[in-house]
């Protein structure tokens, strides 16, 4: 009999579907670990909500880490007149991708110039792009910041790539004001991060929802 619990999949068809979504939540957060570690040692800016921890950590006096977790709680609060779930993926989330971008970080090197450093961002962005998707269609429940992603394109009907520019533009612009710093890669982030997610997710839910049919199907033979 398959599982069942409000922090397991709710479109798993079959124990095996089960196994193969937990292994591709897996994967898609170590990988989005990784991604943040090549876009920290591109060394062109940091990402939009970066900008916006640092900027209120400079405006209240507390620290960079404090006001990550406290966007973080204040994202998590959106989540309830949106109704998104809870998952173990957020769970998840929480715990590995920071321990992932640490592995990453002490493997990569430090790129010599920026010419190596540039490459080095967009690599990273387009490998969190995919991570992104990749997690977020095991089904498992997606992170803060991609569940409010998610919860406002389903309650808007928009496309994933105009709410998502429009969340990280917005994020970006108030930083900035706070007095958060912006560079060429803070940018490039908060207009082409949403594109690439809405280009990947797309496919990669379909494909895991093709894939779990024909695990269901296997499974009523």
């Amino acid at each position: 009999m398959l599982p069942r619990s409000v922090l397991l999949p709710i479109t798993a068809t079959s124990r095996r579907d089960l196994i193969e979504r937990s292994v591709q939540l897996l994967v898609g957060l170590f990988l989005y670990g990784v991604a943040l570690g090549f876009m920290v040692r591109g060394g062109i800016g940091v990402a939009p909500w970066d900008v916006l921890a640092l900027g209120l950590a400079g405006q209240t006096g507390l620290g960079y880490g404090t006001m990550t977790v406290l966007v973080s709680i204040v994202v998590l609060l959106l989540w309830i007149p949106l109704r998104q779930r809870v998952g173990l993926g957020t769970v998840l989330n929480a715990l590995l991708v920071g321990p992932s971008a640490d592995l990453a970080l002490a493997l990569i090197p430090q790129p010599a110039s920026v010419w190596i450093g540039a490459p080095m961002f967009v690599f990273g962005l387009l490998l969190l792009a995919f991570a992104t998707g990749l997690y977020i269609a095991a089904d498992f429940g997606p992170g803060p910041r991609d569940g409010l992603m998610t919860g406002l394109v389903r309650r808007t009907g928009w496309a994933v790539w105009i709410v998502r520019t429009l969340i990280e533009g917005s994020v970006l612009l108030v930083g900035f004001l706070l007095g958060g710093p912006v560079g060429v890669g803070t940018v490039l982030f908060a207009f082409g991060v949403g594109p690439l997610i809405g280009w990947f997710l797309p496919r990669i839910t379909r494909m895991r929802e093709e894939r779990s049919r024909r695990l269901g199907a296997l499974r009523s033979t």
